[in-house]
């Protein structure tokens, strides 16, 4: 499967279904030219692994107590570092994030994680590398 996005629930987006489409081809570009036995050299690529979701702070009743800062809004994938605004508490209370590492969160404020209880995803910008790939065409 492919999940280009964020896009809002029941909404169609030319620019996201471009960006699919693209995707897709690619992806099927690569088995033809694999397929036909076309050698790929090794390669390096940055990518975002998950290391664990993050609830909104909550009180004792498991009520939600702090929505998402401004300053992360709309900055999936940007680098959140030790200190950073978080959450504001609903009395302006600037929630900062306390942690031992730059991580780069996704899916923030997404309403469909609502109910899961997630706030974002926090993933670690990792490298990839690969060996050289080729099928032998017979």
């Amino acid at each position: 499967g492919v999940e280009v996005g964020p896009q809002p629930q029941g909404v169609a987006r030319a620019d996201i279904l471009d960006k699919m489409r693209k995707i897709v081809k690619h992806g099927l570009d690569f088995v033809q030219l694999f397929n036909e036995g076309q050698e790929f050299p090794p390669c390096t690529i940055e990518v975002f692994k998950i290391m664990e979701k993050v609830d909104y702070p909550r009180n004792k009743n498991d009520e939600i107590i702090a929505i998402i800062h401004p300053k992360l809004q709309d900055q999936d994938w940007q680098p959140l570092n030790n200190g950073d605004p978080l959450f504001l508490t609903l009395d302006g209370e600037v929630i900062p994030y306390q942690g031992n590492c730059t991580v780069y969160p996704t899916f923030i404020n997404e309403a469909a994680y609502y109910e899961k209880k997630q706030a974002f995803v926090k993933t670690e910008k990792i490298k990839l590398t690969a060996r050289h790939l080729r099928c032998s065409v017979s």
